[in-house]
């Protein structure tokens, strides 16, 4: 890509977003780097979180960042489970998903996959739908026998995301994959953005959250910490609950060829590209 012009700057990017001197740096930095970015949580049922995200990725292609987007859809899901009178239950944070499950998890999350593709169409940017009906790239092994159909990824089709991205267009990808005789698997959409950070080497991956970050013992946001610090944050307890698979993620990331994870906080106004473009980010970086 060709360097880009201040003025030319100025017409992509928002009023309130990173300083101008600031995203040049970074610009130079990433462009011929990939970031995987994987959206979901409790909180992005809300429109004008949506709204911001897709603002965010539209600008990052704009600028020529190779990105691929994995979503996650917990909160539809549990919406359609519901409206049917389908009670589940979990077992360590993972919903065990039998047959009719697995049937209602799908359709959301292509459902789901279509509106972000759609959305993104109608900023002008390219972008692919890729689920396990349509460009799987997921294959997966049963996580375990009681949790049913959900899955941990085995292999990723790397060169499928690859073909799209030289294409100038964004993959998005729902957190499904193909077992045995083409069986769905519903996968933790961590889990699903890591292994793919994991297999394509990303230059970063972001998990946005509703969330600030890494929190200390004072519930003071970390900035950035090494991999060693927050294995020791898990064993004093400082890190506990449902954020300690989130950090498992992100340590198997580092560990596996990624350069940085960031968890970031979706609810912030631009906060992908106060991550990308700033040196302050917005959240916690987590790197080796």
């Amino acid at each position: 890509m060709q360097s880009i012009k201040e003025e030319d700057l100025k017409k992509i990017l928002p009023e309130n977003g990173p300083p101008i001197n600031e995203i040049f740096k970074y610009i130079e930095k990433y462009k011929n780097d990939l970031i995987v970015i994987k959206y979901g949580g409790n909180v992005f049922t809300d429109i004008n979180i949506f709204n911001n995200f897709i603002e965010d990725i539209a600008i990052l292609n704009k600028l020529g960042i190779s990105i691929i987007v994995v979503h996650g859809g917990g909160p539809k899901i549990k919406r359609e489970l519901d409206k049917s009178n389908i009670q589940t239950k979990f077992i360590k944070g993972l919903r065990v998903t039998d047959e009719k499950v697995i049937n209602i998890v799908e359709k959301v999350l292509i459902d789901f996959n279509k509106d972000i593709v759609d959305s993104l169409k109608k900023k002008g940017i390219e972008a692919i739908s890729i689920n396990s009906q349509k460009n799987n790239v997921i294959e997966v092994i049963p996580e375990a026998v009681e949790l049913g159909f959900v899955g941990k990824p085995n292999k990723i089709n790397n060169n499928i995301i690859k073909n799209i991205i030289e294409k100038n267009i964004i993959p998005v990808i729902s957190p499904l994959g193909l077992g045995k005789n083409n069986q769905t698997y519903n996968i933790n959409g961590d889990t699903a953005a890591g292994a793919i950070a994991k297999s394509l080497k990303s230059r970063r991956l972001l998990l946005m959250t509703n969330i600030e970050g890494v929190l200390d013992k004072e519930k003071k946001l970390i900035e950035e910490i090494t991999s060693s610090k927050i294995f020791k944050m898990i064993q004093d307890e400082t890190i506990t609950g449902g954020m300690i698979p989130k950090i498992n993620t992100c340590l198997d990331a580092i560990n596996n060829g990624v350069t940085a994870v960031g968890i970031i906080d979706g609810r912030k106004k631009h906060s992908v590209l106060f991550e990308i473009f700033s040196d302050k980010g917005s959240g916690t970086l987590i790197r080796k």
